[in-house]
């Protein structure tokens, strides 16, 4: 029986059972019904554990997909845990995904697990990064693994997954780390792409990612204009910062992959990011994406503020239902 199946059972099993370490959002009706989603968190920094709860919410509330959330788990705890790379229970629902959603960083998957994600970007289906999953992967303890090469400082296949799938791989912070948030700015040669519809008040706190090269076919949606603040009422800095701006949102059609520097959970609070996230899901499916598209919070979303061992500890997948 496929995962998803599954997973579907969830709310119906016993209360010592129901504590998987994934959650399944099924979708409500909408333009989504029937679709899968697989949002993977995995990163130590930006509390991809809360954003891609709240994604799977609104989607599958208020547009009909259903979506499955996995989560870096702690072996001995079974509750979440950024800072275990090794370990993210539940990979076998990629493999009936139409649209994955990665928040990813220096992860080192065991080989049976990596190969879910690795044969969906090999068919060519659809997938958007965000942030650090430039540098989603970092091996070392598995060096000799077929997938080695995804490690994001790979000579032998240059940038690794980041820089080979997304577009590019971890670079520096261009912005002042924890010093210059991020205003975002929709690109005049593709302002009328499907991606962009009704995408305004992109700004977030975190700063904007270098980028050395991007791949000629990608399509820059959105740059990242370095402000010198914590607040979208900061002003722009002034100088070589911004001149030009790094690209911070990018499309490349052919191959179905979106990817976003910016994507932090505090980076959502503003609705811009949450809509070109929302757009992406309906893009990649082969949905028309509408002039008007909710994407409120289904319930309270306030997110942790990024840094390192800042997340909630404790938590289990369940408490994000």
């Amino acid at each position: 029986m496929k995962l998803r199946y599954l997973l579907a059972l969830v709310p119906f099993l016993t209360p010592l059972q129901a504590e998987d370490p994934w959650l399944v959002f099924e979708g409500k009706e909408g333009p989504g019904k029937g679709k899968n989603v697989v949002l993977i968190s995995g990163d130590e920094e930006y509390r991809s554990e809360e954003t891609m709860p709240m994604l799977g919410k609104i989607l599958s509330e208020r547009h009909g997909f259903t979506c499955t959330v996995l989560f870096a788990i702690n072996k001995k705890t079974g509750e979440i845990d950024p800072n275990e790379q090794t370990n993210i229970p539940g990979m076998s629902s990629v493999a009936d995904a139409d649209f994955v959603i990665l928040g990813l960083r220096f992860r080192e998957l065991p080989d049976a697990d990596t190969k879910f994600l690795y044969d969906y970007v090999e068919a060519g289906k659809p997938l958007l990064g965000l942030r650090t999953s430039t540098h989603a992967f970092k091996y070392g303890r598995l060096k000799d693994s077929p997938y080695a090469k995804w490690s994001f400082n790979s000579k032998e296949y240059s940038g690794g997954f980041g820089r080979q799938i997304l577009g590019e791989t971890w670079i520096n912070h261009h912005g002042k780390h924890g010093g210059e948030s991020t205003r975002g700015v929709i690109d005049e040669t593709h302002k009328s792409h499907p991606l962009l519809r009704g995408v305004e008040d992109v700004w977030g706190d975190t700063d904007v990612y270098g980028i050395k090269k991007l791949p000629d076919d990608a399509k820059v949606l959105i740059h990242g204009q370095v402000l010198a603040g914590m607040t979208p009422d900061a002003k722009p800095v002034e100088g070589a910062k911004n001149d030009p701006m790094m690209p911070v949102a990018w499309v490349r059609e052919d191959k179905k992959v979106i990817c976003t520097t910016m994507g932090s959970a505090t980076d959502f609070v503003a609705p811009g990011l949450r809509r070109f996230v929302i757009n992406s899901a309906y893009w990649a499916t082969g949905l028309e994406i509408p002039e008007e598209l909710n994407v409120d919070f289904v319930g309270e979303f306030k997110p942790t503020p990024f840094g390192f061992n800042k997340f909630i500890k404790g938590k289990k997948p369940a408490d994000y239902r």
